[in-house]
């Protein structure tokens, strides 16, 4: 089953915490807590839905989904930003941003719809119940929104809405939407859609740098691909959730519980598949380890603690063991 960052989740719990939210039961009931999540990870795109299905459950304020759009910052969509950002014209920004949405924290389908005067950037939501329907219709129209908003701040255009359509009955709380939005909005329709003018969509952007564009579609694509990466087994399932944590790990009965199993089922079934829990967990460390002193310059202290080691001779010890090399010597490499 696909995967996809994680970040998209911690945005979403910090900014139900800002609201005045209470997310941490539900993430605990899920094996997950907020200060041990690792941004640099990623998530089954599955297991995400059934979180923010219960996030959504747990919401007081009916409005929230709508104001959580505004905590989705550019810098955590990556090289998907560049990549929109150094097309030649706005209507290329959308194809592309069509093209890429896999990237985006959607869960929902995006197409575009090209009128006379007006077209329209249609997005298609997930079927979910409705009080999770509606939050995260919500959620992606408004954090579609702000992206689009802050991408133009930064190159100097105006490109908005003349009117939103969003795919549920009119709420008591409608004008909120037309005061957010700025623009008027009109519920009860099948799809939520952003119309905007046709001319608009000819604006030259002035990032526009075919060079870049082809740097930041390759990273892009090679981002779709480790989207895709397969989690079937067992094994690859309990490595991805380790994968989530930074500072400590959870134990086996955390991680079974978290993954619907009961502990003894966990190592049964590990043990079919020819591995143990204990091998698992190191070999998340290590894995951890690799990357870090591959990617940053962390000092060696600071890296054991990210992988739950009280010392840092008790990692290098580790260390030594999986690799062969001290720490230090494997980043000399």
């Amino acid at each position: 089953m696909s995967t996809r960052s994680v970040l998209g989740l911690i945005y979403l719990v910090q900014g139900l915490k800002q609201l005045g939210e209470q997310p941490e039961p539900v993430l605990a009931r899920h094996g997950l807590s907020l200060d041990k999540l690792d941004p640099s990870t990623r998530i089954e795109r599955s297991r995400e839905l059934r979180i923010y299905a219960d996030l959504a459950e747990s919401v007081r304020d009916p409005l929230t989904g709508l104001r959580l759009g505004g905590f989705y910052g550019l810098a955590g969509y990556g090289p998907l930003v560049m990549l929109l950002m150094t097309c030649a014209t706005a209507y290329e920004a959308i194809q592309t941003g069509i093209r890429y949405q896999r990237l985006t924290y959607l869960f929902g389908t995006l197409r575009f719809e090209p009128g006379d005067k007006l077209s329209a950037l249609v997005l298609s939501p997930m079927g979910m119940d409705p009080r999770a329907f509606r939050f995260r219709v919500d959620g992606e129209v408004s954090g579609t929104y702000k992206m689009v908003r802050d991408m133009q701040v930064g190159l100097g255009l105006d490109i908005h809405a003349e009117r939103i359509d969003i795919p549920y009955p009119r709420p008591p709380e409608a004008l909120e939407y037309e005061r957010y939005f700025g623009c008027p909005v009109r519920f009860g329709e099948h799809e939520a859609r952003f119309w905007i003018r046709n001319e608009h969509l000819q604006l030259k952007l002035p990032s526009a740098d075919p060079n870049a564009h082809a740097m930041y579609r390759s990273m892009c694509d090679q981002q779709l691909v480790a989207q895709e990466a397969s989690s079937e087994t067992l094994k690859d399932r309990v490595l991805t959730h380790l994968g989530l944590f930074s500072g400590s790990y959870p134990g086996a009965e955390e991680v079974a519980k978290a993954l619907g199993l009961s502990e003894r089922s966990l190592r049964r079934q590990l043990g079919e598949e020819g591995a143990n829990f204990r091998d698992l967990l190191a070999e998340a460390r290590y894995a951890k380890a690799r990357h870090l002193l591959k990617h940053t310059a962390l000092p060696i202290d600071a890296i054991a603690e990210q992988l739950g080691y009280a010392e840092s001779a008790a990692f290098i010890h580790a260390f030594r063991r999986w690799a062969g090399a001290t720490p230090g010597e494997y980043r000399g490499r």
